[in-house]
This record gives C-alpha cells, sequence and structure tokens, in this order.
C-alpha cells in the first residue's frame, strides 16, 4: 500500500507520546506523501516546531490566524488544510482535544481543520492518556461518538506508560500508525465512484507545423488536466493522459502518452473511446492547421506571406458521437467573460454531460497559472459556481461532480 503522492493531514496534542511523531513523518515520507502538520499549544512543550518543519519540510501550523504582516500567509488555510487532505491523522489525542472535536469546537487550527475535512476522507484518532483517564466514562462517550460520526479510534495499547505504571493508554508506535494511514487511503479510494473506471483525459496545448521550425500553438501550460489525471488516479481510477508538449512531471500511477499535433492527439485518443467508461477533454487543442506544412525552413522573402489553414478534427465531439450509455463525455469552454451561453451551447452541441466554464484573464484562470474559476455545467443545465481555487482543488470539485452523474445514471438505470 503506497502512499505516494498522498496528502497527509497530522495533528498532535499536547501528550508525551508526541515525542514519537517525527519518526512517524520520516516513515510518511519516505513513503512518498507530503505531509502538514497542526499542533496545538500544548503540543509544542514536547516537540518543537523547528523539527515537525524540518522534517515535514512544511511550516508548521497553530494558530487560525495569520501574521497579520506576513503578505505570504493564507487567510484561509483552516479551509484549505481540510481540502488538501486526503488523511487526517490526530496522534496522540489528549482528553481535552477529544471532548473539543466531538462538542464542534474549533479554537485552533486543529480542530479547525478537523471541521473543514472533506467528507469523504479518512479520519484516524490515536488516544494516548493515563489508563484511568481513558477508560473515563467522559472520554469513552467522546471516542463512542466520534467512531459513529465518520472517525477510526485506535484505541491504545497497553504497556508501560510515562506515569510510571504499566496499562492501557499507550500510543501504537509509529510503524503500526503508518500501516493504518496506507491501509486507510487505499479503502478510501475503493470507496469513490471513480474506483475501477477507465479514465482518459487531454492535456496541454497541440502544435501544428508551418515547416521544420516553425509552429502555431497557444499558451496552455497542461496544468489543469495534469490535475484532473492527478486527481482520478488518486480515487483509484485506470487514468490514461494523451499529453501535448508541456514541463510537467507524470503524475503517479497516470499512463502518459505525449503527443504534438491536433491529428496525432486525435489518433491515441481514438484507441482508447470504445474502451473507456470517462473522456475528459481538458486539451487546448487547436482548432485549424496549416493545409500544408513546407519542408526546411521558409526563407524570408516578400513582405506578406499568406498560410492556408484547414479544420482539425474535434476530438471531444469525436467521442461524444459514438459514445455509449454508459459513457461520460466531459468538455472545458474557455470563454471571455460573460459568455456563459457559449459553454451551453458546446454542451449541447456535442452531447457533453458536464462542460467546465472558465474564462482567460491571464492572473487568475486559463492558460500559465495555478488557479482557476470553474462553472459546471452538467447535461440537466444545472450550475454550479466555484470560487477562486487551485487547479488541483478544481479539479477534485470537478470529479466529485462527476462522481455524482455516475450515481445519478446508475440510479436512472435501476429505476
Amino acid at each position: 500500500m503506497s502512499l505516494k503522492g498522498k496528502n497527509i493531514l497530522l495533528g498532535i496534542c499536547g501528550g508525551i507520546a508526541a515525542y514519537k511523531i517525527p519518526l512517524l513523518i520520516r516513515l510518511l515520507k519516505t513513503q512518498g506523501a507530503n505531509v502538514r502538520v497542526v499542533v496545538t499549544k500544548a503540543a509544542t512543550m514536547f516537540v518543537t516546531e523547528l523539527t515537525l518543519s524540518t522534517l515535514s519540510q512544511e511550516p508548521v501550523c497553530k494558530d487560525i490566524f495569520p501574521d497579520l504582516f506576513s503578505a505570504k500567509d493564507d487567510w484561509t488555510r483552516h479551509i484549505t488544510m481540510g481540502e488538501w487532505a486526503d488523511a487526517y491523522v490526530i496522534a496522540p489525542a489528549t482528553a481535552n482535544t477529544i471532548a473539543k472535536l466531538t462538542a464542534g469546537m474549533c479554537d485552533d487550527m486543529l480542530s479547525a481543520s478537523f471541521i473543514t475535512l472533506r467528507p469523504n476522507k479518512p479520519k484516524l484518532i490515536f488516544p494516548a492518556m493515563d489508563g484511568e483517564m481513558f477508560s473515563s466514562p467522559s472520554v469513552q462517550r467522546n471516542l463512542f461518538w466520534l467512531s459513529q460520526n465518520g472517525c477510526t479510534v485506535v484505541n491504545p495499547e497497553s504497556g508501560d506508560l510515562a506515569s510510571g505504571q504499566c496499562g492501557t493508554g499507550r500510543m501504537p508506535e509509529p510503524e503500526t500508525i503508518a500501516k493504518m494511514i496506507a491501509a486507510a487511503v487505499a479503502s478510501n479510494q475503493q470507496d469513490s465512484k471513480l474506483h475501477g473506471k477507465s479514465v482518459v483525459i487531454t492535456a496541454g496545448p497541440t502544435r501544428e507545423k508551418i515547416d521544420d521550425v516553425r509552429f502555431i500553438s497557444n499558451y496552455s501550460s497542461g496544468k489543469m488536466g495534469f490535475a484532473l489525471a492527478t486527481a482520478a488516479a488518486a480515487r483509484g481510477a485506470q487514468v490514461t493522459l494523451v499529453s501535448g508538449p508541456v514541463h510537467l512531471q507524470t503524475p503517479h500511477g497516470v499512463n502518459r502518452l505525449d503527443v504534438e499535433s491536433t491529428a496525432e492527439m486525435n489518433r491515441e485518443a481514438k484507441k482508447h473511446h470504445a474502451s473507456c467508461d470517462i473522456f475528459i477533454g481538458a486539451a487546448a487543442v487547436a482548432d485549424y492547421r496549416p493545409a500544408k506544412a513546407a519542408s526546411g525552413k521558409i526563407r524570408k522573402k516578400h513582405e506578406t506571406m499568406g498560410i492556408s489553414f484547414v479544420k482539425n478534427p474535434d476530438i471531444l465531439a469525436g467521442f461524444s458521437k459514438q459514445k455509449k450509455p454508459h459513457q461520460l463525455a466531459i468538455g472545458f469552454s474557455l470563454e471571455t467573460a460573460g459568455n456563459l451561453r457559449n459553454a451551453k451551447e458546446k454542451l449541447e452541441q456535442k452531447k457533453l454531460d458536464l462542460v467546465a466554464y472558465n474564462t482567460f484573464d491571464g492572473k487568475t484562470s486559463g492558460f500559465e497559472v495555478d488557479t482557476n474559476i470553474l462553472t459546471l455545467i452538467d447535461k440537466n443545465l444545472e450550475i454550479r459556481e466555484l470560487p477562486l481555487l487551485s487547479k488541483q482543488e478544481a479539479a477534485e470539485k470537478m470529479l466529485d461532480a462527476i462522481e455524482e452523474l455516475i450515481s445519478s445514471d446508475k440510479k436512472t438505470s435501476d429505476e
């Protein structure tokens, strides 16, 4: 069970067992996980923020309110941390924090992130305290409530305690906790509607040759398509990514096919049309190409030069025309501001199941930036406006909408 590329949010409370957590972070990082740490104020009495930050390679979060004098601080990090995580682990969990989580209190980053965690993500709680404290009616009541409301409560082991006594209350060793985290993340993938589905995604720009040294293209970076591939693979999908020329690393668990022109992308995509369950056209393909590419290099001889263009194949429309009832066709509609009507027309004309409408402003949305503002329109013309999000977060929201379509189609077929 690999944690490569998984986002683990690690909450540390003020218990003596916190001394074990640096080793847990090392184990998670060794397995390829991304680790961010949130701590209570008391936790820093047992393990330093410098140690945790050094090992996780991320700043440690403690307070909800950022530094007013730092422009780099995330003012909504109590929300983004919960959205970022693939799993939330609280170890050690003290009686005080357990009570706060049960009551819904969120006066620090640890408790606030617990509330903002996405509902379908694993929450693992490792109580560690004196045996009599653990057995007290209030702690047992609170742990029962948490276990009944989506949390996995891992009871402490029996052994030597910091108090000098021997009994129940000892937190499991880091190796054991790391294995439990990996198992929880793997199990969560299987709960996704995308688990086992074949997903084909096109991404990036295409290049259309003018001659052997020049081409026509666009500014697409491929980041949105690669974010979708990363998120789909994390949910257990079998992902094929057909990419134009980009400078991005292949997401873990993704089969990547590199192409250059629209014709090449169309040829590779068509090989998977019949077998895929979901086709997502995220590439910014060229609508036209030069009718004939010149050999060698065109020399500068005249004041003007004309190039004759011919239409390229519409990759997404080609899939939609032949798709089977169980298949989904998903597209993007990059428009100028206020052209939502064009996105709706694209949805209907190409017989798409979902279209993501976004605008290009060169700063927060569109090409070559790390954020996006999407409006999702499904085949029933239901509209969902998303706020400014990182492209990875936007990809997760899109996949949530796709899973809803899968559930809706299954319900309809069952009826």
